[in-house]
C-alpha cells in the first residue's frame, strides 16, 4: 500500500511533481501520474489503482483543478471512503488562491500558496503529521515588559 495518491490537473504537474518530491524525499511512498503511469498502461485502471490503493490522496488545490471535469471522481473515491475526515483520506494541498466550492470547501487544507520553497515544504510537511501537538511548554504569550524610554 502507498502512503499518498497526489491527483492533480494537467496544469499544475510542476506542483504535483514538487510535492511528491518532497513527500519522497521525506520517506513517504507516492503514486503519481507523471511518473508512474508508464506507456502502455490502461489510464483509467491505474486511476482506479492509484485512488484505491493509496491510504490517503493529495490534492493540488487550484482554479484549474476545480474547473476539470476529470478530476472530481479522483477526489470523491477519497471523500466516500472517509466522508467524515476522521481519517484523514483526502488532504487538499492549496497552490494558488481559489474557491472550492460544494463538498470540497469543507475540508480543512494546507495552504502553500504565496509560500517560498522551505515554507511550503515547512507547510506540506506539518500539515500530514497526524500529532502537532507541541512537546515542550508553550512560551506564555500575555504581560511583556514595557520599555519606557525617557527624552
Amino acid at each position: 500500500m502507498v502512503d499518498f495518491f497526489i491527483s492533480y490537473n494537467s496544469a499544475d504537474k510542476d506542483w504535483a511533481e514538487w510535492i511528491a518530491f518532497i513527500l519522497e524525499e521525506n520517506q513517504y511512498t507516492t503514486v503519481i501520474q507523471v511518473w508512474d503511469f508508464r506507456p502502455g498502461s490502461n489510464f483509467a485502471l491505474e486511476m482506479q489503482k492509484a485512488a484505491s490503493d493509496a491510504n490517503k490522496t493529495i490534492i493540488v488545490l487550484s482554479n484549474n483543478y476545480l474547473k476539470s471535469r476529470y478530476t472530481q471522481p479522483e477526489w470523491a473515491a477519497a471523500f466516500a471512503d472517509d466522508p467524515t475526515g476522521n481519517q484523514r483520506k483526502l488532504i487538499p494541498v492549496k497552490v494558488e488562491e481559489c474557491s472550492p466550492n460544494g463538498l470540497l470547501d469543507k475540508i480543512v487544507h494546507i495552504n502553500i500558496a504565496h509560500l517560498d520553497s522551505k515554507e511550503a515544504e515547512k507547510a506540506l510537511l506539518s500539515g500530514l503529521k497526524e500529532d502537532v501537538r507541541p512537546k515542550t511548554k508553550v512560551k506564555f504569550p500575555g504581560k511583556k515588559k514595557s520599555v519606557i524610554k525617557s527624552a
